[in-house]
């Protein structure tokens, strides 16, 4: 079991992996949530950016960390035929027996897979991951609760926002649909700013800060804001030394 690191530590990583521009990770946020679920798996937290991508907004396990964890757990995989076209594996582990999968292109055309350009240039990788994440779980579904190979995610449409309800927009509202404010949780909000451990932690929330109209709500955020920073700075200032008396050598 890994120690655990510490939240202000995971908060600094966070954001030099966002401000790296790498894995796919366009923000602090992103790279948080996956480092916590990583520290919560038994990781390191840094695992987080070496196994996952975040791909349109989804957290994305790569096929080799899915193989390399499902054999560490115990799984075994024995390949067959392996080609641009028809890729077999058959996968077993102790707990959940044995299954043969197999993927071939024209099962992915039928599935309408192969629009992403990926599959004309990389056709056997592509036939690989479906079979990985398709084998382990099958037999082993605990390695891959909630997370599917960037192959998949990119074959998935994008996350499409839930249009609002007309009975929802007022009458008299001549703004225009894409200019609707983003509902942010501002108690929710104010009490994470309140408990974030560092000043670089602070940007983690500025992009959440910005997306509250102005008015009283966003005046009370930016005045905690403001105060945890000045409580952050002042932890950080060393404690005087009392002069020694006079005649102590």
């Amino acid at each position: 079991m890994t120690a655990l690191v510490p939240v202000d530590q995971i908060e600094r990583m966070a954001i030099s992996v966002a401000k790296s521009g790498l894995f796919g990770v366009k923000n602090p946020d992103q790279a948080m949530a996956l480092m916590l679920i990583a520290q919560a798996e038994g990781l390191h937290p840094a695992i987080a950016a070496r196994d996952y991508h975040i791909i349109n907004g989804r957290p994305a396990l790569r096929a080799d960390a899915m193989l390399a964890r499902f054999q560490n757990a115990g799984g075994r995989v024995e390949w067959g035929e392996y080609t641009d076209t028809k890729v077999v594996g058959k996968f077993s582990h102790p707990s959940g027996g044995s299954v043969e999968i197999m993927w071939t292109t024209k099962m992915a055309q039928d599935a309408g897979l192969t629009k992403n350009p990926t599959w004309r240039s990389y056709p056997r990788q592509m036939l690989r991951a479906r079979c990985i994440s398709e084998g382990i779980r099958t037999v082993f579904p605990g390695v891959v609760v909630g997370t599917y190979t960037p192959e998949e995610v990119q074959d998935m449409d994008p996350p499409q926002q839930r249009p609002q309800s007309r009975q929802n927009v007022p009458e008299a509202s001549a703004a225009p649909l894409e200019m609707a404010e983003v509902v942010v949780d501002v108690e929710g909000l104010i009490e994470r700013i309140k408990t974030t451990a560092t000043i670089e932690g602070m940007e983690l929330w500025r992009d959440e800060i910005r997306r509250i109209p102005k008015g009283p709500d966003r005046e009370r955020v930016m005045a905690v804001t403001k105060r945890r920073v000045e409580e952050l700075r002042a932890e950080q200032q060393p404690e005087p030394v009392e002069p020694a008396d006079e005649g102590v050598i």
